[in-house]
């Protein structure tokens, strides 16, 4: 018998992913445990092991679909299973006749025409059910129960799956020709002598057309995680009322103990002294002295919260074009500065590495993202919903300054706060920034 490969629960309130790629293709030979398939959650990108060894028999998902926890994506055959399935060839004939192609991404292979095994029987469309209770998967439940489908009027659609299974597809076609052609309103009575005028075709809409792309452009479609990012941020700005505010600071105590003290911190505790410790632990005390920021607004009720679980914003990638994530450190309260340096390179490297999991990226109070770290000067944070706050650090650069009316040359960089203005007030923030700014430029980290 096959081994299906599931759907399996992600986390906590996860009951779908999209499948982002197929790290096998249909006839390739698995082994268990060998990741198969890429999987994407709101939360976190995932590698589906296999769940035992063979050949991968069919895949039942593409990449790019929406999928349900317990769906089947895949099915896997025992090696000799597959050979078995495979029709014999008569000693006597020719070879099969070798026609070149192209499959997937453009790579050429040699397609050969084999025999071809007996159709099985065609699905019922006579509008009756079929014989015994197939397998009706999740997601095709969970259709049909929202558009007020009986499972008796389930079992009548034709299904295109293996076995004849119902597949997601099906249920829409059958409910497109449902709304096409409405049961006729009963007709009004008429004199015996008028004549019935005959029915008029309700006018059909014109499919839509894809978006041709001009001369010089290319079309990308929006999916797999930068379409997750896009749901995600478009529901925080519309749902938490943003306000912005910048502090400067001068950072000259803490650019003067890093360079004095990075090479020995790395030999000393096997971690790279970067300027992000610092000031996730002046973020992290000034949270515990201002909670409000460290709040979420549930319905009518604030929850505030006096522990923090530091969320730090990651690129992807070895240039951070895959996306970004948020892994949390926890408990960020209780932390030392080395504690933090240790915790920060190992999610950094486990994100990076696309190895972190979704429990990692779950229960931030309040995000920290750096763009100071490409060299950006000052923006606009969007919050990460349902936090209240998010807190971006940007450039150390020189810059002249007054200093008891002379002018000095001091190293500076911009605090950019974008807070829920339905929580926190404009006072409020400018505290919280200047207990952060006092916690730097005072270099408070180790008293």
């Amino acid at each position: 018998m096959a081994v299906a490969v599931i759907m399996p629960e992600l986390g906590e309130s996860i009951v779908e992913g999209t499948i982002v790629r197929w790290l096998k293709q249909q006839g390739d030979t698995v082994q268990e445990d060998e990741p198969i398939v890429e999987i994407m959650t709101d939360k976190v990108n995932t590698e589906l092991p296999a769940p035992a060894s063979g050949v991968l028999q069919k895949i039942l998902a593409d990449a790019g679909a929406t999928v349900q926890v317990g769906q089947e994506l895949a099915l896997i055959a025992s090696a000799m299973e597959s050979r078995a399935d495979e029709p014999p060839k008569p000693v006597s004939a020719p070879p099969p006749i070798e026609n070149v192609g192209f499959y997937g991404g453009g790579e050429e292979v040699a397609l050969v025409s084999e025999p071809v095994a007996a159709p099985a029987a065609p699905p019922r469309t006579d509008g009756q059910p079929r014989s015994g209770r197939p397998f009706i998967s999740p997601v095709v439940s969970k259709i049909a129960q929202e558009k007020g489908i009986s499972m008796e009027e389930l079992l009548t659609i034709p299904g295109t799956g293996t076995g004849g299974r119902v597949t997601r597809k099906d249920v829409e076609a059958y409910l497109a020709r449902r709304t096409a052609t409405p049961p006729p309103a009963p007709a009004e009575p008429k004199p015996a002598l008028q004549p019935t005028p005959p029915p008029v075709a309700a006018p059909q809409p014109a499919p839509a057309q894809p978006t041709q792309p001009r001369e010089g452009e290319e079309i990308v479609p929006l999916a797999g995680m930068r379409k997750v990012i896009a749901e995600h941020l478009t529901k925080s700005y519309h749902t938490a009322v943003h306000v912005t505010t910048v502090i400067q600071v001068d950072v000259s105590k803490l650019v003067e103990f890093r360079e004095r003290n990075k090479e020995s911190f790395q030999q000393q505790y096997g971690v790279r002294l970067t300027y992000t410790p610092f000031f996730v632990k002046a973020c992290t005390e000034a949270l515990q002295e201002f909670p409000m920021m460290n709040a979420t607004l549930q319905d009518d009720q604030i929850i505030v919260r006096h522990y923090v679980h530091l969320g730090v914003a990651v690129a992807l990638g070895a240039k951070g074009e895959e996306g970004l994530i948020v892994p949390v450190i926890r408990d960020a309260h209780k932390k030392s500065l080395i504690d933090i340096a240790r915790d920060l390179e190992e999610i950094a490297t486990r994100a990076r590495n696309k190895t972190i999991g979704v429990g990692d990226v779950q229960g931030a109070t309040f995000t920290l993202t750096n763009p100071g770290s490409y060299g950006a000067l000052i923006g606009t944070p969007i919050i990460n919903h349902p936090q209240t706050a998010i807190l971006g650090t940007y450039a150390i650069v020189k810059q002249p300054v007054v200093i008891n009316d002379m002018i000095a040359i001091r190293p500076l960089m911009n605090l950019c706060l974008s807070y829920d203005h339905r929580l926190i007030d404009g006072m409020y923030a400018g505290r919280f920034l200047q207990r952060v700014k006092r916690a730097i430029e005072e270099f408070e980290f180790f008293k």
